[in-house]
């Protein structure tokens, strides 16, 4: 999969930090070789955080993220400092940026401490690194030295980020283990008024692509059409996935003894999260009247009659419960620090989020000690066939 191809959610997430005129932004233009953030002598250029995809070699496609100053300061600056500490939620590699000449201030000190308890690799980048009359002999392991002016030491810095990275990072797969070559896999894929025109949502297009690097074999098709697939099929189907929403009257065609799953559980697994949001959908039969539910999706889209999020799920969750219960709703990269107030989080799969963006919601959930579940599980537990939908994972749950 090239560059374009690779979705944001799927590529490593590398963010500067740092406080503002550490040179941030010429330092990420300098990595990236390209004109990513506005440069000023200015404090507090850098308001948003700025993402750029690019190609880091040895790791390959990754996105870059610019961030505001973490020492802003104003009742805008505090925004900033918002935005600055929401991008933490989906950093998987921190480069601190540090004014050599000044050195390592209050806050870059507790943007380490915060790196370290989040468990987020991080290296220090001390820029500026030109003004210095002589660079220290010996260093940490983690401190270079880089200019963003002579560009010393940013071929090192690329080397270092990918390499470090690299080391850390573990294959994902989303059911390469549970197939083999030459299986067939049947998906079934509704195309309703939800449906994008022309073109099949993320988690579709990665099952198939998965499938066919397996060396196996995938079959397409609408639930209305899936009994007229099966029955022209003259080898028994490996595995069934199916969206969510067409789980009820796809368990009631597809024999008991063929494995079945959906696009949710898959991409749950693919995140790791699926334990919890099991347990999760457990707690949609102890809800009581006036309890508040939070239902959160991790994109931003048009919201057409029918929706899914703001308008399936709270009926079906109320006729399924029987309670008069109050919904909140959530979408993009709102996702409230305090959950306090929720009785349960139903959140989307995650597909446009990155794995350390969906678990870090769920730990602030547990945190809260606040069940969750998504959006695929929720629906398995309300029809009756949870059980079966998770049967091929049971050895991991």
């Amino acid at each position: 999969m090239g560059l374009n191809d690779t979705v944001s959610a799927e590529r490593p997430h590398i963010a500067f930090f740092g406080c503002r005129n550490a040179g941030k932004s010429s330092l990420i233009n300098a990595v990236t070789g390209q004109t990513l953030s506005v440069v000023s002598d200015h404090p507090g250029t850098t308001t948003d955080p700025v993402k750029k995809a690019m190609e880091l070699l040895p790791l390959g496609p990754v996105e870059m993220i610019d961030t505001a100053g973490i020492d802003d300061i104003g009742e805008l600056g505090e925004l900033r400092v918002q935005k600055t500490n929401q991008i933490l939620k989906e950093t998987d590699f921190a480069v601190l940026v540090v004014d050599a000449s000044r050195g390592i201030s209050s806050f870059d000190e507790e943007l380490i401490r915060t790196f370290k308890k989040k468990n987020i690799p991080y290296l220090i980048a001390f820029n500026k690194s030109d003004l210095l009359t002589k660079i220290p002999d010996e260093s940490p392991e983690n401190h270079l030295y880089v200019s963003a002016v002579d560009m010393r030491g940013i071929h090192e810095l690329k080397e270092t980020i990918a390499h470090t990275f690299k080391n850390d990072t573990k294959q994902k797969q989303l059911l390469v283990d549970k197939i083999s070559p030459e299986d067939i896999v049947i998906l079934v894929i509704p195309i309703d008024a939800s449906a994008p025109k022309g073109r099949l949502i993320l988690p579709q297009q990665q099952t198939i692509r998965e499938i066919l690097d397996t060396g196996a074999i995938p079959v397409c098709c609408r639930d209305t059409e899936l009994p007229q697939t099966l029955a022209a099929l003259s080898q028994k189907p490996a595995l069934v996935i199916t969206d969510s929403q067409a789980f009820e009257r796809v368990a009631a065609i597809v024999p008991k003894e063929i494995p079945m799953t959906s696009f949710s559980i898959l991409f749950a697994r693919y995140k790791g999260e699926l334990s919890m949001l099991v347990r999760g959908a457990k707690a949609l039969r102890s809800l009581n009247d006036h309890d508040r539910i939070l239902i959160s999706e991790g994109c931003t889209h048009h919201r057409q009659c029918g929706d899914i999020g703001t308008v399936k799920l709270p009926a079906w969750i109320s006729a399924y419960t029987g309670k008069q219960l109050v919904f909140d709703f959530t979408s993009g990269g709102e996702f409230p620090e305090q959950l306090s107030d929720y009785a349960l989080i139903v959140h989307c799969g995650g597909c446009m989020l990155t794995p350390k963006a969906m678990q870090s919601r769920m730990k602030t959930a547990e945190a809260h000690q606040v069940p969750m579940v998504n959006y695929g599980v929720a629906i398995a537990q309300m029809h009756g066939i949870l059980e079966r939908s998770i049967a091929i994972f049971s050895d991991e749950l």
